[in-house]
């Protein structure tokens, strides 16, 4: 069965920086586009980045864009998504979803993506 899993998470300083990695199996990684979302204590799942399934395209929500970079390598079939500059409002559990449809408009919404991990927990302390 397709199985992603999640790790990279932790405790860290504002300012400070994290590399998530998100490992998959059971599925043709390199014809999944990928993305990150996120979801704090009481909030809806929001979008973070997402990766087309060649790397020519990525894609941020506003408020990480210049910190955080999703990348992946398909012949470890494993997405990332490295995090600088790490405020407290970053606090989140994170989790990575594979998309079958590359092509997708409304991409940010999670509802169409077709696989999630089970999340990593990323604490941003002041």
């Amino acid at each position: 069965q397709v199985q992603l899993v999640e790790s990279g998470g932790g405790l860290v300083q504002a300012g400070g920086s994290l590399r998530l990695s998100c490992a998959a199996s059971g599925l043709i990684f390199s014809r999944y586009a990928m993305g990150w979302f996120r979801q704090a204590p009481g909030k809806e799942r929001e979008f973070v980045a997402r990766i087309t399934t060649n790397s020519i395209r990525t894609d941020y929500t506003d408020s990480v864009k210049g910190r955080f970079t999703i990348s992946r390598d398909n012949a470890k079939n494993t997405v990332y998504l490295q995090m600088n500059s790490l405020k407290p409002e970053d606090t989140a559990v994170y989790y990575c979803a594979a998309d079958q449809d590359a092509y997708r408009f409304g991409y940010r919404s999670p509802s169409v993506y077709d696989y999630w991990g089970q999340g990593t927990q990323v604490t941003v302390s002041s």
